[in-house]
C-alpha cells in the first residue's frame, strides 16, 4: 500500500450487528442481506470512480458477511457423519461469499450445526474487506479497468484480491487458527471461493451457476458430441429430470430441436450441463489432455462442493491380455504426474470409495448387458498411472516402474483427478476405455482409431452417466465417506 493510501480516510457501510439464528433458512437469508448490502455499496462507489474527474477523497471498503458457532460441550455428534459438527469446544468462523449461489449448500451444511450441537450460529460482518474484482465479477455488464487506464490506481481507492487469504491452507491441512482463537468453519475463505468462480467462467466459458453436483471429466471432444446427443434425448423425456442443457457462452436448449449455436471461440476447457432445478444434474468438462489442465479444472470446481467427480477418457492399455474399447477401473494410482507433489505428497494413499466403486461397476454391467464372470471379459480392475510425459514410451525407466507398480493402464489426468478429490473431500472414481496398446504394437494412430472412437465412445459415457444417476441416488452423508477426513476437519462439506 502506498503513501496516498494510507493517508485517505477510509468509507466502510453502516455497521450491523451481530445476529443469532436457530432457522438455517433464517441464517442464509440474512447472509444473502448482508453480503448483497455490502456488495452494492462497493458497486456504487466503483461505478462512481469511473465517472471522471479527480480521485475520490477516500478509501472505499465493504466486508464479507460470515458465520460463526460457539459450543462450549464435548458431546460427539452422530460418529457415522463425515461433516456437519466440530470435534472440539470452541468457536468457530467462516466468511461467506455468494450465498444466493451456495444458499442450499449452506442450509444444509447450518442446520447439521444447529442440529448436532444444539445451539444457534451467529451472523454479521467479517473483517475480511470485499475485493472489488470479486465485486464486479458479479455484474455481467462491468469490468474493472486495467492499471494505466485511469490518472489514479485503483488500488489507492479499493482493495484487491489478497493471498494471505486467498489459498489451501485449510484443505492442506496448515492453516493456523485466527487471531482471536477461532477455528476453520468451512474448507476455503470467501476470497478462495472468489477467486475460483472467477477462474470457471474464464476457462469453462460457463457462468458457475450452472454447474451441477455431479462431475464427468473427459479428454476428448467425441464425449461432447455424444454428451449434447444424450442430453436432447434426455430433455424429449420429461421423466428424465432434466430440464436444460448449457454450453460455452452459456448458450442454453431447453427443448431437444433447440438449435445449437457454434462458439466462435472456443475456451481452454469447455463445461456442458445437463441440468436438474435441485442442481443435481451432470457437468462434463473437456479437459484436454495433461495433470496441468486436470489440477486447474479440480481446483476451481471444488470450491462448488460437487458430490462426486468422475474421469471418464481413453488410456494406453498395459497388458496384452487388454483389447482395444476395453474398460479399466481404477482401484488405485501410480502418481507419476508431479503436479499436486507440494501439496499431496506422493506417500499419502489414495483410497478407493465402495459406493462410487459400486456404482462404476454396475453401471458397466448395465450398458454392456454383461455381469458377474462375464464382465471380465471387457473389464479389468487394478493400478492406474498417470503420467506428465505424452511420449513415455521413447524412455525405458517408465516401463520398468509401471511393471514393478502392476499398472494396467496409462493416462494423463486421472490420478491427479483422484488426489485433489482426495485433497478437498470430493467423492472420486475412475473408468478408462482402452484406446491403444504402445507396448504392444498399437499405437495411437488415426486410422486405427477411427472405428474405435464411433463404436465405443457413445457406451462409454452413457456409463459416466448411468454412474452418476446411481451416486445420485446415494445418500450424501454415505456418499462423502470419513476416507476423506482427516483428524481435525471443517464442519463444513
Amino acid at each position: 500500500m502506498d503513501q496516498m493510501s494510507r493517508l485517505l480516510p477510509v468509507e466502510t457501510p453502516e455497521p450491523v450487528g451481530r445476529e443469532y439464528f436457530d432457522d438455517p433458512h433464517a441464517a442464509v437469508e440474512r447472509l444473502i442481506e448482508l453480503y448483497d448490502r455490502a456488495t452494492g455499496w462497493l458497486l456504487d462507489r466503483f461505478v462512481g470512480t469511473l465517472r471522471g474527474g479527480p480521485p475520490p477523497a477516500a478509501r472505499f471498503r465493504a466486508f464479507y458477511p460470515e458465520v460463526r458457532l460457539t459450543t462450549s460441550s464435548h458431546q460427539q455428534a452422530d460418529s457415522r457423519l463425515a461433516f456437519g459438527h466440530v470435534t472440539l469446544p470452541g468457536s468457530y468462523g467462516a466468511t461467506i461469499t455468494r450465498p444466493d449461489l451456495f444458499r442450499d449448500y449452506l442450509t444444509q451444511q447450518i442446520g447439521l450445526l444447529i442440529r448436532n450441537h444444539e445451539v444457534p450460529v451467529s451472523v454479521g460482518e467479517s473483517e475480511t474487506p470485499i475485493p472489488v474484482h470479486f465485486a464486479v465479477a458479479t455484474q455481467s455488464d462491468l469490468n474493472v479497468p486495467q492499471e494505466g487506464v485511469l490518472d489514479y490506481s485503483l488500488r489507492d481507492i479499493f482493495d484487491v484480491p489478497d493471498l494471505v487469504t486467498m489459498n489451501d491452507d485449510i484443505v492442506n491441512g496448515v492453516a493456523d487458527t485466527l487471531l482471536d482463537g477461532t477455528r476453520h468453519l468451512a474448507p476455503f475463505t470467501a476470497q478462495r471461493v472468489d477467486y475460483s468462480l472467477a477462474r470457471l467462467a474464464h476457462y469453462t466459458a460457463t457462468a458457475p451457476d450452472h454447474f451441477q453436483s455431479f462431475v464427468l471429466f473427459t479428454n476428448y471432444q467425441f464425449y461432447v458430441d455424444e454428451f449434447e446427443a444424450f442430453a436432447r434425448k434426455a430433455l424429449a423425456d420429461p421423466a428424465s429430470g432434466y430440464t436444460s442443457f448449457v454450453g460455452p457462452g452459456n448458450h442454453m436448449i431447453e427443448r431437444p430441436d433447440d438449435a445449437s449455436v457454434p462458439v466462435a471461440k472456443t475456451p481452454q476447457m469447455p463445461a456442458y450441463h445437463l441440468k436438474r432445478p435441485d442442481g443435481q444434474g451432470i457437468t462434463l468438462v473437456n479437459i484436454g489432455v495433461g495433470p496441468s489442465n486436470a489440477k486447474t479444472a479440480t481446483d476451481h470446481i471444488a470450491v462448488l462442493r460437487p458430490h462426486a467427480w468422475l474421469m471418464v477418457g481413453h488410456c494406453a492399455g498395459l497388458r496384452n491380455s487388454q483389447r482395444l474399447g476395453d474398460y479399466v477401473l481404477a482401484h488405485a494410482y501410480l502418481r507419476l504426474d508431479h503436479v499436486l507433489d507440494d501439496d499431496l505428497p506422493v506417500w499419502v494413499p489414495l483410497p478407493t470409495l465402495a459406493e462410487v466403486q459400486v456404482a462404476l461397476q454396475e453401471a458397466v454391467a448395465e450398458i454392456t448387458e454383461l455381469d458377474g464372470f462375464e464382465l471380465k471379459r471387457i473389464m479389468r480392475t487394478g493400478t492406474v498411472a498417470t503420467i506428465d510425459n505424452r511420449n513415455w514410451e521413447l524412455r525405458d525407466t517408465p516401463v520398468h516402474r509401471l511393471s514393478l507398480s502392476r499398472a494396467i493402464a496409462l493416462d494423463m489426468e486421472s490420478a491427479t483427478i483422484a488426489a485433489n478429490g482426495f485433497r478437498f473431500r470430493v467423492p472420486y472414481g475412475t473408468l478408462l476405455c482402452v484406446s491403444d496398446k504402445p507396448l504392444h504394437g498399437e499405437l495411437k494412430l488415426p486410422g486405427m482409431a477411427t472405428d474405435f472412437y464411433r463404436t465405443q465412445v457413445s457406451s462409454h459415457l452413457l456409463i459416466g452417466i448411468r454412474a452418476m444417476e446411481k451416486l445420485r441416488a446415494t445418500p450424501v452423508e454415505r456418499l462423502h465417506s470419513r476416507k476423506l477426513r482427516s483428524f481435525h476437519e471443517t464442519a463444513f462439506l
